[in-house]
């Protein structure tokens, strides 16, 4: 059974940083891709970024020059770093990790940029 723990979030000014991590356990695939969504309140789920075990990335718009998503293979944790944030990119973060045609989810972690 895949098992994915976030860790990472909090309150940070805007124009702030954070370092989200989420370490999965369990049998990972070579063959998986992981990453980050974020569900903002009264609004739906939504894509943030997503890393192969490759390296390939890919990144939602809105967080394209601020956000990067890496990844260590050999720990199986993947990290998404945070620069410049923006109130709007208060959400809940959830880490997501699809292989074999199975999606799982970790708990998701609070992330709220405020003054």
């Amino acid at each position: 059974q895949v098992q994915l723990v976030e860790s990472g979030g909090g309150l940070v000014q805007p124009g702030g940083s954070l370092r989200l991590s989420c370490a999965a356990s369990g049998i990972i695939s070579r063959l998986s891709v992981t990453g980050w969504y974020r569900q903002a309140p009264g609004k739906q789920r939504e894509l943030v970024a997503t890393i192969t075990t490759g390296g390939s990335t890919n990144y939602a718009d809105s967080v394209k020059g601020r956000f990067t998503i890496s990844r260590d293979n050999a720990k199986v944790t993947v990290y998404l770093q945070m620069n410049s944030l923006k109130p709007e990119d208060t959400a809940v973060y959830y880490c997501h990790l699809n292989q074999f045609r199975n999606d799982y989810w970790g708990q998701g972690t609070q992330v709220t940029v405020s003054s």
